[in-house]
């Protein structure tokens, strides 16, 4: 498989290098789809202009990225092409690596299983092949590095790649059971953005499994674990942020980046759900509603780590989703780190619903993004209400497909518990309702 990924990683470094000597390369950065207040690349550059005269960078209500961000590539800023391009291929290569890693465990439960007889004979069919999940990682790679999402992403110089990347290797690191890598760069993925807080509960899953602990709240070993990893990511997140502060020596960058996440001041359109409604928000209503779309995010934690926690990996694909469209400054860069993962779950798509109107309306509005944004920027024939409604719709077709999935993989659990042909009472067919 070696061979394959190199030549995958070739052809992908290839079409950005191309890109970036193209016209294109100065009309992507632009995008408010590619790029936002938070990760655009003129800001970066922009607090490095500041830093250089000895100003502080988050003086202004420009710069909004985390000071270690900005002192990276005061060193690496004429290797910036070569930087967004080796990130996007580490978080290819990582995911590739850890979904190589995961489906080797979810063979040996398997095999475990079907040795226990303890599956229904009538649900053979569901059961996975070492040829079916043979190319899944190399196709979980080539969905994150030929996604069009990334590729702008990568020609536009977001840091949002940077992001995937440090999300990808947390990802790597949990899956090969590294508990003390995994905490480090979970809390460097939370130093970056705060929403990735929320996978802190499917990699402490994920461990617990590894280790043979249960999830039991009356086991002293349980609880042990628990507090030796919050512990760890909780002082590697405090070093960080006391880094931070020691290569300022301000706290300015508290308010400038996670001030600025939380309380949503920038309502430049993006492709998220804030900007529109806070733009029409009157101010006296305006706490409270900030305090709901937060809250949204993290919200879902709780319920999907009960309903999942046998299935940690499917619940961090879950979260990633949430937070990237739930986000208040999304891109399209955070839309193609989940999507990666669905070749992982193509046994599931015999159970998908909407699969089809989905990814048609998906496409539809990537299309229509640019035509609707140019009426209403250049040609005056539209408003903010055109490019609201098709961003709307674009989220509610990702709403539809993350759930979608969640309820082909509890279906799919289901069956391989209680059998695939299901039967009432009475003998005639039943059918599985997700409440």
């Amino acid at each position: 498989m070696a061979a394959p990924l190199t030549l995958l990683l070739i052809v992908a470094v290839t079409i950005r290098a191309v890109l970036f000597r193209s016209s294109l390369a100065e009309l992507i950065p632009e995008r408010v789809e590619v790029v936002s207040p938070l990760n655009a690349w003129k800001r970066v550059v922009e607090g490095l202009a500041l830093l250089d005269l000895g100003v502080s960078p988050y003086a202004g209500d420009v710069f909004h990225e985390t000071p270690l961000i900005i002192y990276f590539f005061h060193f690496v800023i004429d290797y910036a092409e070569i930087v967004f391009m080796m990130a996007d291929a580490l978080t290819a290569v990582a995911l590739y690596l850890a979904v190589k890693d995961y489906n080797k465990t979810v063979f040996r439960k398997q095999k475990y299983a079907l040795e226990a007889e303890r599956y229904p004979l009538d649900c053979l069919e569901l059961i996975r092949t070492p040829k079916e999940m043979y190319y899944i990682p190399l196709k979980v790679a080539m969905f994150y590095l030929l996604n069009p999402f990334t590729i702008l992403s990568c020609v536009a110089k977001s840091t949002c790649g940077l992001n995937n990347a440090v999300i990808a290797l947390f990802i790597l690191c949990t899956v090969k059971g590294s508990s003390l890598m995994s905490a480090i760069f979970l809390a460097l993925a939370t130093y970056q953005s705060i929403y990735p807080l929320t996978l802190f509960a499917p990699a402490l899953l994920y461990l617990l499994q590894r280790l043979y602990i249960p999830v039991n709240w009356q086991r002293s070993s349980f609880w042990l674990f628990t507090t030796q990893y919050a512990f760890m990511y909780l002082g590697s997140l405090c070093v960080m942020v006391c880094l931070s502060f020691f290569l300022l020596s301000s706290w300015d960058f508290l308010s400038s980046v996670y001030g600025f996440i939380l309380s949503v001041p920038d309502l430049t359109p993006n492709i998220g759900l804030f900007w529109y409604f806070f733009a029409e928000m009157f101010e006296h209503f305006r706490l409270f509603f900030i305090c709901v779309f937060q809250i949204n995010v993290f919200f879902y934690t709780i319920p999907l780590s009960i309903k999942l926690k046998e299935h940690p990996v499917f619940l961090i694909f879950m979260q990633i989703a949430i937070i990237s469209i739930f986000k208040s400054y999304p891109t399209v860069g955070d839309i193609a780190l989940y999507m990666a993962f669905l070749p992982a779950w193509n046994h599931l798509y015999r159970f998908l619903r909407n699969i089809f109107l989905v990814s048609v309306v998906l496409l539809a509005c990537s299309a229509l993004f640019p035509v609707l944004w140019h009426l209403w920027i250049y040609a005056g024939s539209a408003n903010s209400n055109f490019y609201y409604a098709i961003t709307l719709l674009f989220n509610v077709a990702q709403i539809l497909l993350v759930s979608d999935y969640f309820y082909a993989y509890l279906r799919r659990e289901h069956h391989l518990t209680h059998g695939l042909y299901l039967k009432r009472k009475d003998g005639s067919e039943a059918t599985l309702v997700l409440k």
